[in-house]
């Protein structure tokens, strides 16, 4: 799967660099397309989330039933993606406001793909200080190359919408709009 080409890849990194010297995310950091919009798929046109079995922080194996009955965001994210990063905020804030109604944010990390690094554990510690540091509101689960296919995304972040039955109900690639995405949740959480 190509992502981006090799002199993007260099750019970012070197934007990475110099904003975390000076604590800042640069728009280079968070190239991904920003303000994403996502319309909702008709009900009889919805697909089943592809399953997975990941493991959680906890240590615990987590499938995408086993968020049957809620709306999910679920996002795929890693710790070195700057538009992954800039997205997080929102979805705390989402998961604040209606993780009592049937809500969840779920974050599944690509670092291992995304940092091509070798191993899970390698992979929790990036992810673990980084869940503590940023206070995530939210389960993360570890992603791999599997899972990754599986959804078939092109680019970081990626968000999907999943509807209570477990299919997915919208589709973002980049950083989404949070208004956009917050109006859709609500769409999906006043569906019967």
């Amino acid at each position: 799967m190509v992502f981006f080409g090799m002199q993007k890849l260099k750019r970012m990194a070197i934007a990475l660099t110099i904003a975390s010297s000076f604590g800042v995310l640069t728009s280079e950091v968070a190239h991904a397309q920003q303000n994403v919009h996502a319309v909702i798929v008709a009900k009889a046109d919805r697909k089943p989330a592809p399953h997975f079995d990941l493991v959680a922080a906890d240590g615990k194996t987590v499938q995408v039933s086993n968020y049957r009955g809620k709306v999910v965001l679920l996002n795929f994210w890693a710790t070195k993606c700057g538009g992954c990063i800039l997205e997080i905020p929102s979805f705390m804030e989402l998961q604040q406001t209606y993780g009592k109604n049937g809500f969840t944010a779920v974050g599944i990390s690509a670092d291992i793909p995304y940092e091509g690094l070798k191993s899970p554990d390698e992979a929790w510690g990036l992810v673990r200080p980084f869940m503590a540091s940023h206070k995530l509101n939210y389960p993360i689960l570890m992603g791999d190359d599997k899972v990754v296919d599986a959804y078939g995304f092109p680019s970081y972040p990626a968000t999907y919408l999943i509807d209570r039955s477990g299919k997915i109900a919208a589709t973002y690639v980049g950083v989404v709009s949070k208004d956009d995405v917050e109006a859709n949740i609500k769409i999906l959480l006043a569906e019967h």
